[in-house]
């Protein structure tokens, strides 16, 4: 990598990790569904003017109906789940839970569009489903207090990402990325805008989760779709996946220094192999003349 692009790649790689602190501060007085409705909304006024003057407006109109359903599962569904998951088990843990996108990805393009799995990519499946079990096995429980459902709630919406991968290559292959991002978020908004009106907090939070809504509709939404097409463009997807793998090191950094969150041996071992398992079922991570397509990287 050129030093630009390295700088623009850890830069989404600390934004996107930082989202997982912001919804836990926001969704702490908004609640869950306020926060990813906010969200949406705010990284929709963002986007939308840009893709205007950009002369891609078309391209969105022409294709409204599959992408404002693209937002539907690509951001409003997981991004409640990861607002409500960060509320009962670690921010960091969320992160990591995060990063087996690529996993469903791999798995429901197989099912559905018939990819061929390589023995790495089968192997990588394994490994990371095994990593996600291992590291899920303590927050299991389901009982008042226990971390199940939260757990639950953050493969629910890595499911969302995987699927969205697919039906974007199924049905959205010639659209361009920067029409696909803002109308997106858009399709969001709708989607969650009476729950989030239903939903608002009664009472008027504070500057501080305030400003985190902002954080995560201008920054964590927008500012990194822009940051991501633009690696793409100069890197390719394959290279540009591999962002999905840092998330994790900086929300983990966020949770212990700013949360005080613990952070025990167990998570990172699982998280490691959750890592590997990734890395080998998107293609990142290749066996010894076993060349392999990437697939798309998840959006926090």
């Amino acid at each position: 990598m050129k030093s630009r692009p390295i700088i623009e790649f850890i830069a989404l790689a600390a934004i996107w990790g930082a989202s997982f602190l912001f919804m836990r501060l926001g969704a702490a007085e908004f609640g869950v569904v306020a926060t990813a409705g906010a969200r949406v909304g705010i990284a929709s006024l963002l986007l939308l003017p840009i893709l205007w003057f950009s002369g891609h407006w078309a391209s969105l109109r022409a294709n409204a109906v599959r992408v404002l359903f693209i937002g539907l599962i690509n951001s409003a569904v997981p991004f409640v789940m990861f607002a409500y998951a960060v509320m009962h088990i670690s921010t960091g843990l969320s992160a990591i839970l995060n990063a087996t996108a690529p996993l469903f990805g791999a798995l429901i393009a197989w099912l559905w569009l018939k990819d061929r799995l390589t023995v790495a990519r089968v192997l990588g499946l394994v490994i990371g489903f095994a990593g996600v079990a291992l590291l899920a096995a303590d927050k299991a429980s389901f009982k008042p207090g226990g971390g199940g459902w939260a757990v639950l709630a953050c493969l629910v919406a890595t499911l969302c990402y995987g699927y969205s991968a697919s039906f974007t290559k199924r049905h959205l292959g010639g659209v361009h990325p920067l029409a696909i991002a803002s109308g997106s978020q858009f399709g969001a908004t709708l989607g969650l805008a009476l729950p989030t009106i239903w939903w608002w907090p009664a009472h008027n939070p504070g500057w501080a989760p305030w400003l985190s809504l902002l954080m995560l509709g201008v920054l964590c939404s927008g500012v990194a779709y822009i940051l991501y097409f633009r690696l793409i463009a100069q890197l390719g997807p394959a290279r540009a996946i591999t962002v999905t793998f840092l998330v994790p090191v900086f929300a983990v950094l966020y949770g212990t220094t700013l949360l005080d969150e613990d952070l025990t041996a167990w998570m990172l071992g699982c998280g490691a192999v959750v890592v590997l398992g990734t890395a080998l079922s998107s293609g990142v991570l290749r066996l010894p003349g076993k060349p392999v397509a990437a697939a798309a990287p998840p959006r926090p």
